[in-house]
């Protein structure tokens, strides 16, 4: 028996990193899958959790588009009969502008996938778990940028931020469901949307300094949140509601400073 054996879960962005982590940890431990993503890369994910014994569907789907995450809700409902985990992973990064630079377009889209495509899969997982009346967990994707600043663009850190609060709210607007709905705020985490960071760091050879702000000196892997992922999607997190669990190699613990202190010796 498997922590997430008897569970449907959906996972929107599985085509790379966090979402295809999760796909694969969640089918692992017994899940059946509908797993979204915009790219065809997502089909890449199907086959992997097939050739590992999983059960899934596929779908490329838009994360910000009411239809789309609709249609993947009903198509859990459709080939398995119910919901259970919804994991609101997609989103996109939009580069790193300066606040003068940002066009209300850019921002605008960015909030359409990041925001408003987590708020469309609590309105609709959440009503699902809800008339099935046994509860279930909706985990969203935010960020440490969405603790403060320092980890991202405007509009990005905007929008995470909002996801933080969105999974507060919805998770005191579901009082009495026994759905909870929780966020998970990943650090630095080599992922598609990251790889240009990647890249560029493994280009210079200077791969060492990825993460050296945060206390492990180092980036996170997928698997990583993957893991927090699957946590808070199965019992072990059952009395765990309206929070949002940093990520981040211990980055968000410290306002910025100069040095830091082990006893009275300066590192």
């Amino acid at each position: 028996m498997g922590l997430l054996t008897g569970k449907v879960a959906v996972i929107t962005g599985a085509g790379s990193g966090i979402g295809r982590a999760s796909a694969l940890r969640f089918a692992a431990e017994g899940a059946r899958l509908v797993i979204g993503d915009r790219a065809d890369s997502v089909h890449e994910t199907a086959e992997l959790v097939l050739s590992a014994g999983g059960q899934v569907a596929a779908l490329q789907m838009d994360a910000g588009s009411e239809d789309d995450v609709a249609a993947m809700v009903a198509t859990a409902q459709q080939t398995y009969g119910r919901i259970d985990i919804a994991f609101a992973n997609a989103g996109v990064s939009g580069g790193l502008p300066g606040i003068f630079d940002e066009t209300p377009g850019a921002f605008a889209e960015l909030l359409r996938v990041n925001l408003i495509g987590p708020w469309l899969m609590v309105k609709h997982a959440g009503k699902a778990m809800w008339d099935q009346g046994d509860g279930g967990s909706i985990i969203l994707t935010a960020s440490v940028a969405g603790i403060r600043s320092g980890a991202g663009g405007p509009a990005y850190s905007a929008s995470k931020a909002g996801v933080i609060n969105l999974a507060a709210v919805s998770a005191q607007q579901l009082t009495g469901t026994g759905v909870r709905v929780n966020a998970v705020c990943p650090g630095l985490t080599e992922t598609g949307m990251t790889k240009p960071t990647f890249d560029y760091a493994k280009d210079k050879g200077v791969t060492h300094k990825l993460g050296q702000l945060n206390p492990l000196k180092r980036a996170a892997q997928p698997d990583e949140l993957a893991k927090v992922a699957l946590f808070l999607a199965s019992d072990m997190a059952s009395y765990v509601n309206g929070q949002a669990i940093a990520v981040d190699g211990g980055l968000s613990s410290s306002h910025p400073v100069t040095r830091q202190l082990t006893g009275a010796t300066a590192v």
